[in-house]
């Protein structure tokens, strides 16, 4: 019998629709031949919701969960936006939000594909819902945060915008804060690129400074005050992309930050993540 790899049961069901494990059935039935082992699952009927395989998903939702120290959040796409708004779909997305949050481990969606509920592969309950709902449905993102303190989420607009946020050092009284620091992160203009200036990617702070020295010296400024400009430049770009530096939504006067010292000096922001409905392009 041939060795069937992960990769070969990813492909298969890529191409079909099909659930994981009869997917892995079939490629060991056909000794690993790809098209044989469509073949097979064509004749099962398993392939049926493979055709929709492969079209668009541009519409979907964003759902959170949360359990104390952790949360989970998924982007779930389908392809109109009558199925996003549909019970069914939603209760799937919530659904798949509460194993991410339950589990840590899972970090791609592939991860939540091959997890086992119940006694049922994740990826097999995807092909029912594509056969039951007639539309292909795709999970484009997964991501779980887990602290020592609390996770607190918000999703905006009909579930095409959510954000999660750990706090270092709170506690179940400090879930509403989370919830609110979560809604800055949805509200904020601009977006947050990172919790601290520690965290911003070095390329960021290049780019940015690049766009700074090129600006001052197309602008003709003396060579002598070029890197001052530069440097306050920067100051102001990296305090207004870094969270806890922002002007908080409800209360401009009050930084993120001098929220979260004013409430407890343990508490901190370990960590956020912003879903924004089509953010991930079609693969």
């Amino acid at each position: 019998m041939a060795q069937i790899s992960a990769k070969q049961v990813k492909d298969l069901r890529d191409q079909t629709g099909a659930g994981m494990m009869d997917c892995k059935r079939a490629l060991n039935e056909s000794d690993g031949d790809l098209a044989k082992a469509v073949a097979v699952l064509r004749e099962r009927g398993l392939a049926k919701a493979g055709k929709r395989e492969g079209r668009a998903t541009s519409e979907g939702v964003i759902a959170i969960s949360l359990r104390g120290g952790s949360g989970g959040m998924v982007e779930l796409g389908c392809e109109t936006d009558f199925v996003a708004r549909t019970d069914q779909f939603n209760e799937l997305a919530s659904s798949l939000s509460e194993v991410v949050a339950q589990e840590s481990s899972i970090s791609t969606p592939d991860d939540l594909l091959l997890a086992d509920v119940g006694g049922q592969k994740i990826g097999d309950r995807i092909a029912e819902a594509i056969a039951t709902l007639g539309e292909n449905v795709v999970v484009k993102r997964v991501k779980n945060l887990s602290t020592d303190g609390i996770v607190g989420g918000y999703v905006h607009a009909g579930g095409k915008l959510g954000v999660l946020v750990a706090l270092s050092g709170g506690t179940d009284e400090q879930e509403s804060l989370a919830k609110d620091v979560a809604m800055h992160v949805a509200a904020a203009d601009p977006t947050p690129a990172a919790v601290d200036r520690d965290g911003l990617p070095a390329e960021l702070i290049e780019s940015e400074t690049s766009i700074y020295r090129n600006q001052a010296e197309s602008e003709g400024k003396p060579e002598g005050v070029i890197d001052k400009i530069v440097t306050g430049k920067l100051s102001k770009f990296v305090a207004s992309v870094c969270l806890v530096d922002q002007p908080f939504v409800k209360d401009p006067d009050r930084k993120v930050g001098d929220l979260l010292t004013e409430t407890s000096a343990d508490l901190s922001v370990a960590a956020f993540e912003r879903f924004k409905l089509g953010e991930v392009a079609e693969s």
